[in-house]
């Protein structure tokens, strides 16, 4: 029976991971689950769903494990997380009051702009924004444009 709903797995494994050798390990780290916890599926139940889920969260996870790889822990006081890809900004006061100016800018945009936007800033890619917004990709790409295109208008570039 898994091997009959294996195939199905391929085409989402790809559309999760957009690169076809991620999608190959994602569908054979799959189905090496599924085995591995066979007891744990209900005989009668929907086993593509099952397989769908075990996918979705495989992904999830190694995806959440490669957020984690990028951040460092700040040895100071308050313990904050520090993205290691994060650029260096130096500190003077033009450049605080270009980043408030932005923050600002952003903070302005509606709703519709702002979250996806907000998003993509923070380093989420196309696809994820789309997966966790529920939305096509090209909604989302098309509101990032605009809203890079009111924040030029806003802040005069």
């Amino acid at each position: 029976m898994l091997v009959n709903n294996a195939d199905s797995l391929k085409p989402f494994a790809i559309n999760l991971t957009r690169d076809p050798e991620d999608a190959k390990d994602l569908f054979q780290e799959t189905l090496y689950r599924a085995l591995v916890n066979q007891e744990k599926y209900n005989l009668g139940t929907n086993i593509r769903a099952w397989l769908f889920t075990i996918m979705r969260n495989i992904f999830i996870n190694d995806y959440r494990k490669k957020l984690k790889q990028n951040t460092v822990l700040d040895s100071s006081p308050n313990d904050q997380l520090i993205n290691a890809n994060q650029s260096a900004i130096t500190n003077n006061a033009e450049s605080d009051l270009n980043l408030k100016e932005i923050r600002n800018a952003i903070y302005r945009l509606p709703d519709i702009f702002k979250t996806p936007f907000t998003l993509f800033f923070e380093g989420y890619k196309y696809h994820e924004i789309a997966y966790a917004l529920k939305e096509p990709l090209g909604t989302v790409k098309s509101r990032i444009h605009f809203a890079r295109k009111l924040l030029k208008e806003q802040i005069g570039l």
